[in-house]
C-alpha cells in the first residue's frame, strides 16, 4: 500500500484545497492529511486564519479524500510523521517548490500544481469569503507580493495585468497565475486590485479600480498630488471600498509598538524626528533614469515621512528640500526638512549615497533609536539622561512584511475598522502633499 501525506491550514476551505487533496489522493492508496494548529500557524507566520482547528479538520473530513487526519503542531514534525507513518510520498502545493526538498532523504517529494484562480461564487454565503487579488504591474515588488500572499489566509492571487502583455505573461508563468489580457477581464475576476505599476500610473488605476467597485492596495507613494489623494478617498467612501497605501512599515507589529511607546510619554514631549533610508541602486535602474518620476525622494520618501507624520501630525508649517544630484539631474540623496507646531523633522533618502539609515525620536525626557533597517522594525531602545538607564523592546517581522498590509486590508474589508489607525487617509493625503511639493521644487511639471 502506497501512503501519501500532505499538510495545510485549510482555512476557509475552497476548491483549491479540494483539488489539492484530490490530486494527493490520486498519488497513492492511503492519504494522511496534517492540519496545522492555531499556535503553529502564528509561529510559521500565517496571518488572518479565520476558522478554528475543529472546523478546518471537519472540512478536510467532508472532502472525502482523507483516510486519516493528524495535527501538525511544530517545526520538524514532518520528518517524524514521515517515519512514524511509513510514508512513501510527501506532497504539497506548487507555491512551495523547492522548500521541502530536504524531505527527499526520507521519501518522494511531489509538488502539486495549484489552482490558479478561485470561483467568484465560492463561499459567498459565508461570513468571510476568499478575496481574489489581481496585480497591476509586474515589477520586482509584485513578485514579492505573490510570495507574501501565501502567508495570509483568505486571499488568492488570481492573476496579473500589464498593458505590455508579453511581460505580464512571463510573470504569470513564473508565478503560476493567470495573465489578464485587458483591464475589463482583470476587474471582472477580482475583489482587490494591487497597484504595483510605476508611480505616475497609480492615480489612473486606483480610480478605475474604485469605479469598478474593487478594493485597493497601492504601492507607495499612493499618488503624487494632494488633490488626487482626496478625490480617491472620497470616491472610495462613496463606493464603500477600502483603499490603503501599501507602506508595509505602517502595518508591522514592531513599528506599531514603537509608535505606541513613543506616544506614551516615556520620552516626554516629542520635539524632533530624524528618519533616514538609503540603498544603492544600479545606475541603469528605473529609479535613477526616470527623469520625471525617479530619484531618491519619490522612491523612498514615503517610508521616512511615515514616522514623522505619525508622531508630529499632519499640519506642517514649513518644508524645504536639499539634494545631491547625479549627472542626469535626478536626486541621488535628498534631505527634506519640516517644521511642525510641536517640533522639527528631517527625512533623508538616498539611492546613490549610502548613510547610516536609522530612526531617531527625540523628546524632553529621553530619546528612542531604531537602527537600520528601522523600516522593518524588530528592535528599538529608549534612552534617558542617565546613560545606564536603557529600555529595550523587540518584536517579530515576518517575511518581507507585505503580508501585514494584505491582512490589514482584509480586516478592513471584513468590517474591522479599528485597524484604520495604522495609516489613516489624512496621513496618506499629507504624504501626497509632500510629494507634490517636492516635484514642484524639482520643476518636474506636476
Amino acid at each position: 500500500m502506497k501512503k501519501v501525506i500532505t499538510y495545510g491550514t485549510f482555512d476557509l476551505f475552497h476548491e483549491g484545497h479540494y483539488k489539492l487533496l484530490q490530486r494527493a489522493k490520486a498519488l497513492g492508496d492511503y492519504l494522511i492529511v496534517g492540519v496545522t494548529t492555531e499556535s503553529y500557524d502564528r509561529q510559521r507566520g500565517k496571518l488572518n486564519v479565520v476558522d478554528d482547528l475543529l472546523t478546518r479538520i471537519e472540512n478536510v473530513r467532508k472532502s472525502g479524500f482523507a483516510d486519516e487526519i493528524i495535527i501538525e503542531e511544530s517545526y520538524g514534525q514532518k520528518v517524524s510523521d514521515i517515519q512514524k507513518y511509513d510514508i512513501d510520498i510527501f506532497t504539497v502545493g506548487s507555491d512551495w517548490i523547492g522548500k521541502f526538498d530536504y524531505l527527499k532523504e526520507y521519501c518522494e517529494v511531489v509538488y502539486l500544481e495549484r489552482t490558479k484562480d478561485v470561483s467568484s461564487t465560492m463561499l459567498r454565503n459565508e461570513a468571510f469569503s476568499i478575496k481574489r487579488i489581481g496585480i497591476i504591474g509586474n515589477g520586482r515588488i509584485a513578485g514579492r507580493f505573490v510570495s507574501e500572499a501565501v502567508g495570509v489566509s483568505g486571499v488568492n492571487i488570481q492573476g496579473v495585468y500589464n498593458p505590455h502583455t508579453e511581460s505580464a505573461a512571463t510573470f504569470a508563468d513564473d508565478h503560476d497565475i493567470n495573465c489578464f489580457k485587458t483591464e475589463e477581464e482583470l476587474f471582472e475576476n477580482i475583489d482587490i486590485a494591487y497597484i504595483a505599476c510605476p508611480h505616475q500610473y497609480h492615480y489612473e488605476y486606483i480610480k478605475k479600480a474604485i469605479e469598478s467597485g474593487k478594493h485597493v492596495i497601492s504601492e507607495k507613494p499612493l499618488v503624487l498630488k494632494e488633490a488626487q489623494a482626496r478625490e480617491l478617498f472620497d470616491m472610495a467612501k462613496e463606493k464603500q471600498v477600502v483603499v490603503i497605501e501599501g507602506i508595509k512599515t505602517a502595518y508591522c507589529p514592531g513599528f506599531i509598538k514603537l509608535i505606541d511607546v513613543a506616544r506614551s510619554g516615556i520620552i516626554g514631549n516629542i520635539k524632533y524626528v530624524d528618519a533616514c533610508f538609503t540603498k544603492l541602486e544600479k545606475n541603469d535602474s528605473r529609479e535613477l533614469t526616470d527623469l520625471q518620476y525617479g530619484g531618491s525622494f519619490i522612491e523612498l520618501g514615503s517610508y521616512c515621512l511615515l514616522p514623522i507624520i505619525k508622531l508630529l501630525g499632519i499640519e506642517y508649517e514649513d518644508i524645504s528640500f536639499d539634494s545631491i544630484r547625479g549627472e542626469n539631474g535626478l536626486d541621488l540623496f535628498t534631505k527634506c526638512s519640516m517644521i511642525f507646531p510641536r517640533g522639527l523633522a528631517t527625512a533623508t533618502c538616498g539611492l546613490g549615497v549610502k548613510s547610516e539609515g536609522r530612526l531617531l525620536i527625540a523628546g524632553t525626557l529621553g530619546y528612542i533609536v531604531v537602527d537600520a533597517p528601522w523600516w522593518k522594525t524588530t528592535y528599538f531602545e529608549v534612552h534617558f539622561e542617565n546613560a545606564e538607564h536603557v529600555e529595550k523592546y523587540s518584536e517579530s517581522f515576518l517575511g518581507d512584511g507585505l503580508r501585514y498590509e494584505i491582512a490589514d486590508t482584509l480586516n478592513q474589508i471584513n468590517g474591522n475598522s479599528t485597524s484604520e489607525f495604522k495609516l489613516t487617509r489624512k496621513e496618506s493625503i499629507t504624504m501626497a502633499s509632500v510629494m507634490e511639493k517636492f516635484l514642484i521644487h524639482e520643476n518636474r511639471g506636476v
